[in-house]
């Protein structure tokens, strides 16, 4: 296929099908960056609320540098990969400390900042500084696969090199930011993963996998890693109408967000041999058992947590020692930036 003639249809159906978002039609790099950092792993209809909420919140990269990292957290809660929010952080400091609060116009210049991979740096620059170098995304991996042909394995470093190097070379000089949008609004709307739309698709008689017959077959990927479970047992210590929460550290998931004091084990076993275990009496002796909860399962990127909430009220004399442990009010618990897990567990308990 002449690589102009693919340009030039995919922009065609674009400017016919295109959907109007707030981050569309602007070349602030402020916002086009926060909408892409907020895209990541999340879909738009998803994503939508929060980019208004931080856009609201923290109406210029200076604003977003000075606010707190929990409050920052707060915000993001729900969105999951909260490295991500972390990261948006630390790139807007740096961009305020060592860039006076611009972002650099440039490609390579944008990889240099916190947290901004190959994918954010050029929908930066293409975006906002309308330089000729392509944004590749799932959709885009997508797109190319079916209508070329091409059978590289995705998520493999050949495969991305492959594909990077072909949508750089699809790129027309003088419209690299329409051309972007349009080949990622084609995969997100038309060129599904799932159930594409090939019946009257602008591509249908030159795509090399509607011919052969190979639409759900590509694009190729490897097999993802095996998800494993985790069994959690999240102690509710009640006192004086205060919880008992901590922070959790780096280490592991949800690192910075609260959650409460937790026993983990490695297989499936019954509430009542927790409650029973002698270092679980002796630890936290001065508690009664008022309730257990009904079971939860939360699923992550290759981990599925299955958990029990166990409600305690603790005496006055109850104390625990350990650091980023403290009790919360109801209200203050509020603030505090939380797992998803977390905040389904208290929304229930608010619910009649």
């Amino acid at each position: 296929m002449d690589k102009r003639y693919f340009s030039d249809k995919v922009v065609e159906w674009y400017s016919v099908n295109k959907r109007l978002l707030p981050w569309r039609d602007t070349s602030n790099p402020y916002h086009i960056w926060l909408s892409e950092v907020i895209l990541q792993q999340t879909r738009v209809i998803q994503g939508l609320p929060y980019y208004l909420k931080f856009i609201n919140a923290y109406p210029d990269v200076g604003d977003l540098a000075r606010a707190p990292e929990q409050e920052i957290l707060r915000l993001w809660q729900g969105l999951g990969y909260y490295s991500r929010a972390r990261n948006l952080h630390k790139c807007a400091k740096t961009i305020v400390d060592i860039h006076n609060g611009l972002f650099p116009k440039k490609y390579e210049d944008l990889l240099a900042l916190p947290g901004v991979g190959q994918y954010t740096a050029a929908a930066i620059a293409s975006f906002a500084f309308g330089e000729r170098v392509a944004v590749v995304d799932g959709n885009v991996f997508r797109i190319l696969s079916r209508i070329f042909g091409i059978d590289s394995l995705i998520n493999s470093p050949e495969g991305k090199k492959t594909f990077s190097l072909l949508a750089n070379e699809l790129i027309p000089q003088n419209q690299p930011a329409i051309h972007n949008q349009s080949v990622m609004e084609f995969g997100a709307l038309y060129c599904t993963p799932h159930n594409p739309r090939c019946p009257g698709c602008t591509f249908q008689s030159s795509c090399f996998a509607y011919k052969h017959d190979l639409v759900n077959a590509l694009p190729a990927k490897s097999r993802p890693k095996k998800s494993r479970k985790r069994y959690f047992f999240y102690l509710v210590i009640e006192k004086n109408k205060t919880f008992l929460m901590k922070k959790r550290g780096a280490k592991d998931i949800w690192n910075g967000l609260f959650d409460f004091m937790l026993i983990e084990k490695q297989k499936p076993i019954k509430v009542e041999k927790v409650l029973n275990d002698p270092e679980f009496k002796r630890l936290f002796i001065g508690t009664d058992t008022i309730g257990i909860s009904k079971p939860y399962k939360h699923i992550l990127t290759h981990q599925t947590i299955l958990c029990r909430f166990i409600h305690l009220k603790a005496s006055q004399s109850f104390s625990i020692e350990g650091n980023g442990v403290s009790f919360y009010s109801k209200k203050q618990i509020e603030q505090l930036p939380k797992p998803v897990l977390i905040s389904r567990f208290l929304n229930d308990q608010n619910q009649p």
